[in-house]
């Protein structure tokens, strides 16, 4: 994909350190509980002010590993020979790690990191952002096991079908593809990590803009109490409308199209909070909902962290030679075996 190159400018402009973050396990695992410490700064109008870029290069994993089911949080020495397993594993040179796979990788106390896919394998690691770290072992707080909660008869039903289609038809044309590969989004809530994983905030009394630099998303948010537009009025992003509850951003979408997020319908629901924390800590909650995809919601938190620096243009669509490549290679494969027949 033609993200290649703006992970090179983000390479050279985040720092190589990793951060072990100073979030309390207790507000980590219910965030909104007991009174702030620390006050965040105004904008002109009073508002906290958020603005900035703000990254997430946090190597807790989406959903709780199954080897540590019964454990929310680990020891700060856990925490520690994490980190040491990590920087044995992750010298630049193997397959990039993407997804929960990094942090699984070292809690197995793999002797070397090999890429799901066997064929190709991934470039190399070199290019993705180094990863801060917490005590966590999920970002899910919500339900407490730290997973996705099951699907509903109908969502299980629906992600069978578009399996066995993708197994049948995995590219027989762009559409098969996944829509990060069509260059359309990563979705919403992007809980991707350490790939172009930055947004930056921009703020006005009546809005706030928030832009992703995967696939240079930006959302128009706002904050005037404006009901959703017409439910068939729908969107990837979906229709957003925030309200400010004390220091905290609230933000509610809705509208979005079917098969935007994770196989979920056009009755998807997402609450997102944002609150900054520390100076250069914003806190990130999202609840997702949609109760005919899943048989309960489920909530999430990212600490995103502070940059003093850019985001780039992810210039996806521009010499998307992923995609060439997928579809040629299919177009051989299918040549190949005609011709053994």
């Amino acid at each position: 994909m033609k993200a290649r190159t703006t992970i090179l400018g983000r390479a050279l402009v985040l720092a190589p350190a990793i951060l072990l973050l100073g979030v309390a396990l207790g507000a980590q695992q219910a965030p909104r509980s007991g009174a702030p410490a620390w006050t965040a700064p105004r904008t002109a109008d009073g508002q906290p002010d958020l603005q900035g870029v703000w990254a997430n290069d946090v190597i807790t994993p989406v959903q709780r590993p199954e080897q540590l089911k019964d454990r929310p949080t680990l020891t700060e020495a856990e925490v520690a020979s994490l980190r040491a397993k990590v920087a044995e594993l992750f010298t630049g040179g193997q397959d990039a790690a993407f997804s929960d796979s990094l942090f699984i990788a070292a809690i197995s106390d793999a002797k070397e990191f090999r890429s799901s896919d066997k064929a190709t394998g991934n470039y190399n690691h070199f290019w993705l952002s180094e990863r801060t770290f917490d005590n966590r072992t999920s970002l899910i707080f919500d339900p407490p096991d730290g997973r996705i909660p099951a699907f509903t008869p109908d969502g299980q039903k629906r992600t069978d079908a578009t399996a066995a289609r993708r197994k049948e038809h995995p590219a027989d044309g762009p559409e098969d593809r996944g829509l990060s590969e069509r260059c359309i989004s990563f979705g919403v809530p992007n809980l991707l990590a350490g790939y172009n994983s930055n947004v930056q905030i921009f703020q006005s009394r009546d809005y706030v803009v928030v832009v992703h630099e995967n696939i240079h998303d930006a959302r128009l948010i706002p904050l005037d109490g404006r009901p959703h537009v017409s439910s068939s009025i729908s969107s990837w992003r979906g229709d957003s409308r925030g309200r400010w509850e004390g220091d905290t951003l609230v933000v509610e979408t809705a509208n979005f199209v079917k098969n935007a997020y994770q196989g979920a319908t056009e009755q998807l629901r997402l609450t997102e909070r944002f609150t900054r924390s520390a100076e250069d800590t914003l806190q990130y909650e999202f609840t997702v909902e949609d109760p005919q995809t899943w048989t309960r919601p489920w909530s999430g938190m990212i600490p995103y962290q502070k940059r003093d620096a850019r985001i780039y243009e992810y210039a996806c669509h521009e010499g998307n030679y992923g995609m060439e490549g997928i579809l040629s290679g299919h177009r051989a494969q299918e040549a190949a075996a005609q011709h053994v027949h």
